[in-house]
């Protein structure tokens, strides 16, 4: 008759399951991860709009280390989190930290058609085509002067001096901005701005705008990549700047980058110039 024996493992078996085990991965360590900040962000409603817009801010560490220094502001279209902000506070952060820029409050408006808002009044058929609505840059500009710059001065430490950042139609409604309310911002950079709007209307008519005044002590940097289209209004516009008496205005161009690579270089290297340390 057949008859069962308790199984006793070998050494050699026990030393092979010993090795085994040793090469297994550990058990998953629980990581409770927690939401990464980098400034803050509200809701503003916007009676001009006629619709919320949500509001990014970075704070350099300046802002927190002197609490009694205020600080000028960096506004940008574009600001959302999926938008340029993020990069762009990187910018304003490791400039302040290393020394290369005056630290400044960012501010970022994130979008919700910046087709329609960032875009004037044309007359090019072509233009209308890239969106149902376009032609509102002024309303935005309302929105800028009677709603954000009033709750962001109200509630904040700032001073006087006010900049604008801005790239493609970003950088077209900073240009329109500067020749049509110069008085709105201290400071203007135009990245490959999308001069071609409506035939290059504001190339063609910024001489005459600058002879109506109001443009005195304004800083104006513009910059361009090697995107056709764009670098040649871009040059001729900074040309007529330069011109201008009273008007302290640069041009950079950037002919290894392209239209979706120059914001980056090109942000930082106008922060540097117009944010230098003093």
């Amino acid at each position: 008759m057949y008859k069962r024996t308790p199984f006793r493992p070998s050494w050699l078996l026990l030393v092979v399951c010993y090795i085994c085990a040793a090469g297994l991965p550990a058990a998953p360590q629980a990581l409770n991860p927690a939401p990464l900040n980098i400034g803050q962000s509200f809701m503003l409603s916007s009676t001009v709009l006629g619709e919320e817009r949500r509001i990014n801010l970075y704070f350099p560490k300046a802002y927190f280390e002197q609490p009694d220094q205020p600080l000028p502001v960096l506004y940008m279209p574009d600001g959302g989190v999926h938008e340029d902000f993020v990069h762009i506070a990187g910018l304003v952060q490791i400039g302040s930290l290393n020394w290369t820029t005056r630290p400044v409050i960012l501010v970022g408006i994130e979008n919700t058609d910046r087709k329609r808002d960032l875009t004037g009044p044309t007359e090019d058929e072509e233009d209308k085509k890239i969106s149902s609505v376009v032609g509102k840059s002024a309303e935005f500009r309302t929105f800028l002067r009677q709603e954000l710059i009033p709750t962001i001065e109200q509630h904040y430490r700032t001073t006087a001096e006010r900049g604008i950042i801005g790239e493609s139609l970003a950088g077209l409604f900073v240009v329109e901005t500067m020749l049509l309310e110069p008085d709105l911002f201290s400071n203007y950079i135009a990245v490959d701005p999308s001069l071609w709007w409506n035939q290059a209307a504001l190339v063609k008519q910024a001489g005459e705008r600058l002879k109506n005044g109001g443009h005195q002590g304004l800083r104006v940097h513009l910059a361009a990549s090697s995107q056709q289209g764009i670098v040649e209004p871009t040059r001729q516009l900074a040309g007529i700047l330069q011109q201008a008496p009273g008007l302290d205005a640069s041009f950079t161009e950037f002919p290894d980058e392209t239209h979706l690579s120059v914001y980056h270089p090109a942000a930082l290297n106008a922060l540097r110039l117009v944010y230098a340390r003093e």
